[in-house]
């Protein structure tokens, strides 16, 4: 019963706090993909492994690099295949090496000792020379660098690298050259439940290159590649029309180890219901995950393995403590030659290295395992934490709340850190902290800004903008008054002293200070009055708005009564005004109804509660328009849509600064049903002269709006449709016209 009433007293908090943690247990399900929690794993993931990498030097695994120094001794690449058997019968014979692999394909042939041309030679021009049949019978042997090559393999652990097509990458196969042979042919093995790359092409080795190596293994290092560009992990395994090839680094293993074939290992030997769950090499153990990939144990940063230049082992220069009895990968870290990958160590990162750290990884049964049973551990987790947290957060103090998470989130971190290093497992981490974080961080500010401080905070807030009255309104029932922003349709106002400039050159900082004081609080009065919100004072101006944070559904309406009341106030503010000496102050006021966002906006330093959004500066246009058109109001056609019952006079079309769409603009009257017949009869009048003028007769309108001007001389608006008629009338504006007028400045 104690723990029903104490859910029923935070039913909101709690409700939300199970709204935050629902999309990450749904992440960790699969059935949501929040992309930054995959970011967040891997740079945990990342975290970790240079955390805990030796740092050190596996000599066991030596690269001889085909570097810049290589290419400017040695000439560039591609080298002729007689340099290289002689550099493989130099790594055998005279260094001693245990196992070599190339990190490198040979799909073309090596024309480079002009046999060919000889051979062509001998079947043409010189077809019946005995003499040069005999001698090139003698030489072909030597010239011909691709055998070379090949006899420099043969009967020698040696592993050649090529590499696979996946998806789209259709195009031929390069060369139209036989795979090497399989690992596993198909119908070796059970397929049903491997989850393999399965690739579309390939590029192979020269047959006789192939033919006399004892290995093959594919050095493609993208097809896995995550979403950062990062190299994590590698598949082991890939299928090509049935068959299973494997990756260079572990082929190389695999010679090295003295192990003919691997062997699959699945979760569930007997039934065979899940994925392959690990490749036995030897005594080797190798996990994998779904993909059968293998996570790569990376060493350290580039170098995490002794480097000797291809130029250098080819002159003898090495010291043969360096090669003797090591795994040798022939690859290059020359720019040029473009094999520089991003890893977790650093980007520009050898990839001849990514298959060393592979490589080390098998023999020393380092590779971290993602086990199949993870998306269940780390959903249980999220869920156990996920209820602790929810239930625990409110009902601590925020000392406590604070030492419980952090708590927590030093065990979890330990405890995943002791499986990674003792057991070699890579669990999710950074999933469950973030959960952690997030509802932290959440109950924190809930029972801060909304328990705690509610109604204080919507009494000190709103009580500088609204009137008392309606602030205590809202402090009835602080949860439905948001701060947070929404659309809401309201009416804005903005208000602004004609020549305020010249009026405060003619007052010192003290009187101007008073002056403003006395201006701004009768038009506040006014405004509050109206159940108005004052958004802003900007020096001589106002702005307000209605319909927020209380909800006014005549907002239009009282807007629009405000407006006129505040021009009515002017008349007892200047008789004040004139007995102090001070000039007498007038006013232009614009306002605008439409969709527009409110709520508290600003920056960490300072917020506040505001309107934004188009219809907001159509309001701060019309209002800068009243003097354009010598009026002291201009409503829009939604404002005069939204209060029907009052007359208007139309004073025009425009298109204000920044807005493409016209829009009719109006001077309020007042209400219909208190005007005068000689205002109905004017009203009528401007309405048929504002007919002929956009219908372009401008004869018609000239003589109307003069009748108009002659009858009322002070109206300015009068004036300026004669002066427009009049050149409309000698430059027509064409049939496209459409009666708006264009103002280019605010």
């Amino acid at each position: 019963m104690r723990l029903l009433g104490f859910c029923k007293r935070h039913a909101l908090r709690i409700g939300l706090s199970l709204a935050l943690a629902l999309p990450i247990l749904f992440n960790a399900l699969g059935v949501l993909d929040l992309g930054f929690i995959a970011r967040l794993e891997n740079y945990a993931y990342d975290l970790r492994l240079q955390s805990t990498m030796p740092d050190s030097v596996d000599k066991r695994i030596v690269i001889v690099d085909i570097d810049e120094k290589s290419l400017l001794e040695q000439g560039h690449w591609p080298w002729s295949r007689n340099k290289l058997a002689q550099m493989v019968d130099l790594l055998f014979d005279r260094y001693q090496i245990d196992t070599l692999g190339f990190d490198i394909l040979f799909a073309e042939r090596d024309a480079s000792s002009g046999l060919g041309t000889l051979e062509q030679l001998a079947q043409g021009a010189l077809r019946g020379d005995a003499g040069f049949n005999a001698a090139l019978g003698k030489l072909r042997a030597d010239l011909d660098y691709d055998q070379l090559f090949a006899n420099s393999l043969k009967d020698r652990r040696v592993a050649l690298g090529f590499y696979f097509r996946q998806g789209e990458q259709q195009e031929a196969n390069v060369g139209n050259l036989p795979p090497p042979p399989p690992l596993l042919t198909r119908g070796a093995f059970d397929a049903r439940n491997i989850g393999a790359t399965v690739a579309s092409g390939y590029a192979a080795n020269l047959p006789q290159l192939q033919a006399n190596s004892l290995a093959g293994g594919y050095f493609d290092l993208s097809s896995l590649t995550d979403a950062d560009g990062v190299i994590r992990r590698l598949p082991l395994l890939q299928l090509y029309q049935g068959s299973l090839y494997e990756t260079l680094g572990l082929s190389v293993a695999r010679l090295a180890s003295r192990v003919p074939a691997i062997k699959l290992e699945y979760a569930d030997q007997e039934k065979n219901a899940l994925a392959l769950e690990s490749i036995q090499l030897g005594t080797h153990k190798i996990a994998i995950d779904r993909d059968v990939a293998a996570l790569v144990p990376y060493r350290g940063r580039q170098r995490s393995f002794p480097y000797v230049s291809a130029s250098d082992v080819l002159q003898g220069k090495v010291a043969a403590d360096i090669l003797a009895g090591a795994i040798v990968l022939v690859g290059t870290t020359a720019p040029g030659l473009n094999d520089l990958r991003t890893t977790p160590m650093q980007e520009n990162y050898p990839g001849v290295e990514v298959h060393a750290n592979l490589i080390a990884g098998i023999l020393d049964d380092e590779i971290k395992e993602r086990p199949t049973s993870a998306t269940g551990f780390e959903t249980v987790q999220l869920a156990l934490v996920t209820l602790l947290l929810v239930l625990a957060l409110p009902a601590l103090k925020p000392l406590a709340a604070t030492l419980l998470t952090l708590g927590l989130m030093t065990s979890h971190v330990a405890v995943n850190l002791y499986l990674w290093d003792s057991a070699n497992l890579s669990l999710p981490l950074a999933s469950t902290l973030f959960l952690m974080a997030l509802l932290f961080v959440f109950n924190m500010s809930y029972g801060f800004f909304v328990e705690a401080r509610g109604k204080r905070l919507i009494t000190g807030l709103f009580g500088q903008y609204v009137p008392p009255e309606l602030v205590d309104e809202m402090a009835k029932d602080p949860a439905a008054y948001s701060l947070a922003g929404e659309s809401r349709e309201l009416t804005v106002l903005f208000s602004d002293v004609r020549g305020f400039t010249t009026i405060s050159e003619g007052l010192d900082p003290t009187q101007l200070t008073e002056l403003m004081n006395e201006f701004l609080t009768p038009m506040t009065q006014v405004i509050h009055k109206h159940r108005g919100t004052i958004d802003k004072y900007m020096g001589d101006a106002i702005m307000a708005f209605w319909g927020a944070p209380v909800h006014d559904v005549q907002h239009a309406r009282h807007a629009l009564q405000a407006a006129m009341a505040m021009i009515d106030g002017l008349d007892a503010l200047r008789e004040r005004f004139k007995a102090k000496g001070w000039p007498p102050i007038k006013i232009g006021v614009g306002l605008n109804t439409g969709q527009m966002t409110v709520g508290n906006m600003g920056s960490e330093f300072r917020l506040a509660y505001t309107v934004m959004g188009d219809a907001v500066n159509l309001g701060s246009r019309l209002e800068g328009l009243t003097k354009q058109y010598g009026v002291q109001i201009i409503v829009s056609e939604f404002t005069r849509a939204a209060v029907p019952d009052f007359a208007y006079r139309e004073l025009d079309c425009v298109r204000v600064k920044g807005k493409d769409k016209p829009v009719a603009i109006f001077e309020p009257i007042g209400l219909a049903s208190e005007c005068s017949d000689a205002i109905r009869e004017e009203l009528a009048r401007h309405e048929a002269a504002l007919r002929a003028y956009r219908e372009q007769d401008w004869p018609l309108a000239l003589e109307k709006f003069g009748q108009l001007q002659a009858a009322d001389p002070q109206r300015h608006l009068y004036q300026l449709y004669v002066e427009r008629a009049v050149f409309f009338q000698a430059h027509p504006p064409g049939d496209n016209w459409d009666g708006a007028f264009t103002f280019t400045t605010k």
